[in-house]
């Protein structure tokens, strides 16, 4: 369905669906995206979605959404909104099933030559030691005492059962974990459904990669972040899985009976959500909470075997060949904190739903040895282009509650890419850009190709136009792991 609604051009990187276009809208909406890429926007109606979203309760700021922004549940992908912490609601379709869906990038001291030629070995130790596609089970098996412990203290519980090291914590968002999280509120199903498959990928568009830093546009925070030009990285994107799903099911079910009560008006159903000061709207931000330790603790234990794939394939220590986490980002994920709003401080939630936190430099929770150089930001593209490096810049701040887009964005659907795209071309196209491929399924390289996406160049270049974050590194890949 076709947007055919009124988008009023602001400037060159900035679109604005004015309040007054749809009743119940509380703000306006704006969307970031060049003239070039807002021909794929309006294909979609998601800009609806956007204009949709300014009609939450206690919704602060313009509802917002990223150049990547494409359908989803409820909110776009791509959208961003703060609400009031005190005044306003949460709605699950903010933040999407996936809860802390992310993207942590691991440095290497290696380059293509210290590899030698073993692009394919590490790729299949990749595949074999870090369970991937759909239903996947984890390697590990672990309690439901285990479990409660990683809803709890996310990351911690992995570096304190050997799955890393400490300093890994703090190069993750939260320090991974969320300290509101009380699993309460988290339903037996969730966790029936998160027991069996922590440390897994997954499927979809989850992925791990191997990739070669190709170009560095500011060698200080470069430095800084430890990359440098033609070191080898992996990129692991992927998040809580069937747990964070599971949650996701269970209290929007419960959010659309509130809705039905008439306590609240929307335009969709599906942005059914509840106050932060009823008890449904704390519990679900609470468990929500414990989804995202569930993402953090995998991604963690993802880590642990990443490494331990590059010591069986190189013979070298993980500590020797410098594979420390650069950073881990959530882009699935609602955050309290505190924004400057018409001067004043003001305490808010801001959904990210397919959006990444980019905080500029000075902000207190930028770990310390990044403070100065504003957060790194990864955004992958499509697995034949990479993944960009940025860093948060004030522009950010002042206009997206620090926030700025999670990837490129997809230009066609999944059913789409299956129907119309050939798989033996698709993996032509890879290997003849030197870039191989293990996967567990033909549909599922078929959804993820190339072609499915829009092009990353165009979506960072908004973004970086617009002042919401800046250029640091280019990872090109040469080997990718697909569930």
């Amino acid at each position: 369905m076709v947007w055919n609604g009124k988008l009023e051009r602001i400037d060159d990187n900035r679109w604005k669906i004015s309040r007054e276009q749809f009743p119940g809208m509380r703000t306006d909406a704006v969307i970031y995206s060049s003239e070039e890429l807002l021909k794929h926007v309006v294909q979609d109606n998601s800009p609806q979605q956007a204009a949709n979203v300014a009609c939450l309760p206690g919704i602060v700021g313009n509802s917002m959404a990223m150049p990547d922004i494409h359908w989803g549940y409820g909110f776009p992908i791509g959208g961003v909104a703060a609400v009031d912490a005190g005044s306003g609601c949460i709605s699950p379709g903010g933040i999407g099933f996936d809860i802390n869906c992310g993207v942590r990038l691991i440095k290497t001291d290696l380059t293509l030559e210290d590899i030698g030629g073993r692009t394919k070995e590490l790729i299949d130790a990749l595949y074999k030691n870090v369970p991937s596609g759909l239903g996947s089970k984890g390697l590990t098996r672990i309690t439901q005492n285990d479990l409660s412990d990683i809803l709890d203290i996310g990351s911690r519980w992995a570096v304190e059962n050997g799955y890393g090291w400490e300093k890994d914590l703090k190069v993750t968002e939260e320090e991974g974990c969320m300290q509101d999280a009380d699993q309460t509120g988290v339903g037996e199903k969730s966790r029936k459904r998160g027991l069996p498959e922590l440390g897994s990928l997954g499927s979809g568009n989850h992925f791990l990669e191997l990739d070669v830093v190709d170009d560095v546009f500011d060698e200080r925070t470069a430095k800084a972040y430890g990359l440098k030009k033609g070191c080898i990285t992996i990129t692991v994107h992927c998040g809580s899985r069937g747990c964070g799903h599971q949650i996701a099911t269970d209290y929007l079910q419960k959010m659309e009976h509130y809705v039905k009560s008439g306590k609240i008006d929307l335009p969709d159903r599906q942005l059914a959500c509840a106050p932060l000061d009823d008890p449904l709207g704390e519990e679900y931000y609470r468990a929500m909470c414990c989804g995202a330790n569930y993402a953090w603790a995998n991604r963690q234990m993802i880590t642990h075997w990443a490494r331990e794939s590059f010591e069986q394939v190189l013979g070298d220590s993980a500590e020797n060949m410098g594979m420390d986490v650069v950073y881990d980002v959530a882009h699935n994920i609602a955050k309290m904190e505190r924004h400057d709003i018409d001067r004043h401080h003001q305490d808010v939630l801001v959904h990210r739903k397919g959006a990444t936190r980019a905080f500029a430099p000075g902000r207190s929770e930028i770990t310390l040895k990044y403070r100065d150089f504003g957060q790194p930001v990864l955004i992958p593209g499509d697995m034949a282009t990479g993944t960009y490096v940025l860093a948060g810049r004030k522009g950010a701040m002042e206009e997206t509650f620090g926030s700025t887009c999670h990837g490129a964005g997809r230009q066609m659907s999944r059913k789409s890419a299956i129907e119309n795209l050939n798989i033996d071309a698709v993996r032509k196209s890879m290997s003849d850009r030197g870039i191989y491929l293990k996967s567990g399924s033909d549909n599922g390289v078929l959804e993820e190709a190339p072609d499915a996406y829009k092009d990353v160049d165009e979506i960072i270049e908004v973004v970086c136009n617009a002042g919401l974050t800046a250029k640091v590194a280019k990872l090109t890949p040469i080997g990718v792991v697909k569930g």
